[in-house]
């Protein structure tokens, strides 16, 4: 679950608060009402913004917006790691979105939350504004990663004189692409759908990476963490897919007290599916068979089938390999990348 944070100055801003949180349920929100609880009155207001900025998904400020940009001004990191940060007059009538509009969905939230407490959502990104595709909220839509959002702005800011943008994708496209969107063009901004992304069809190339790909791990009793994240970096590097493609892992069930995979979990914010044995062998398809390994747990393969079973019957990328202890495999999930025009 997400986890947001709503600061709030006043008793009128406190209740505002609450009633913001009866509209996020999807958020574990905590809140941070200075008047309210009386703990907090001593709480500075610089160190529980450096760290929320840190550790949330969403912030929200119940007060005046100069307080929220002074607040959290100096943690600034980047279009691609700041949380959505949202202002909220204390009377709840003005929600206005001021960080991570688009890829932390500030916008979206300040609908949802506009709706919710009968107010007005103020959105200011001009793509926004004048109904232009925005790239990076599609991208954030569709489960993909934004590698370089840097190129974020070529894109945006063609659509925005008018120009046409291009897109090549490695992934099948369905729908009507947005307007000035061109699959055939040879324009010079762009976004590139693919795994790739060193391919520069563009001349400014924004790289969006789908995030459809499983690892399937298997190990030695008492692995460390170490000899899993090399095994793992080596099958993502022989089969040319990006450490931003992987959505999670998988082994099989009697691994799943196993330290040093759970570690290799926690290190790199996937989850862990575990299967049992017979819902391995269930699993359909062409896996690497080993004797020894269907001795040991009851079925002849465990991380190719980890992986496209993770992936509710996908296809390998990489095949079973092998090093220190630990056998990997990567499996890719069916994706199509949908535009509705």
């Amino acid at each position: 679950m997400k986890h947001a944070k709503l600061v709030s100055f006043t008793a009128a801003g406190a209740q505002t608060a609450a009633r913001c949180a009866a509209v996020l349920p999807d958020f574990r929100c905590e809140r941070y009402a200075r008047t309210v609880d009386l703990s907090l009155s001593g709480t500075s207001l610089a160190r529980f913004a450096q760290q929320a900025m840190v550790d949330c998904d969403l912030i929200v400020f119940v007060g005046a917006a100069g307080i929220a940009v002074r607040a959290v001004a100096p943690y600034l990191m980047g279009k691609a790691y700041d949380p959505a940060v949202i202002v909220i007059d204390e009377a709840g009538r003005f929600v206005i979105p001021l960080l991570s509009g688009h890829l932390g969905g500030a916008n979206a939230i300040a609908e949802r939350l506009a709706d919710g407490l009968g107010a007005q959502a103020v959105i200011t990104t001009a793509t926004d504004g004048r109904e232009v595709f925005a790239v990076d909220t599609w991208a954030r839509a569709h489960g993909c990663v934004v590698v370089d959002p840097q190129q974020i702005k070529y894109v945006s800011g063609a659509l925005l004189r008018g120009e046409t943008v291009g897109v090549r994708s490695d992934f099948p496209v369905d729908g009507r692409l947005p307007a000035h969107i061109s699959l055939q063009a040879d324009a010079e901004s762009g976004f590139a759908i693919s795994y790739d992304t060193k391919a520069a069809p563009f001349a400014h190339t924004l790289h969006l990476v789908p995030r459809l790909v499983h690892i399937g791990i298997g190990c030695r009793r008492g692995t460390p963490v170490e000899r899993i994240e090399a095994a793992v970096r080596a099958a993502l590097g022989a089969a040319g897919v990006p450490r931003g493609a992987v959505c999670g892992a998988a082994s099989i069930d009697v691994k799943r007290d196993e330290p040093g995979l759970l570690l290799f979990g926690v290190q790199n914010g996937l989850s862990l599916a575990f299967f049992s044995a017979e819902k391995l062998r269930r699993t359909t398809g062409d896996f690497t068979p080993s004797a020894f390994v269907e001795q040991a747990v009851g079925v002849d393969n465990v991380c190719e089938r980890a992986a496209v079973c993770a992936t509710g019957g996908g296809r390998l990328l990489c095949r079973k390999t092998a090093r220190d202890g630990v056998a990997v495999a990567l499996a890719e999930r069916s994706w199509r990348a949908r535009f509705d025009g």
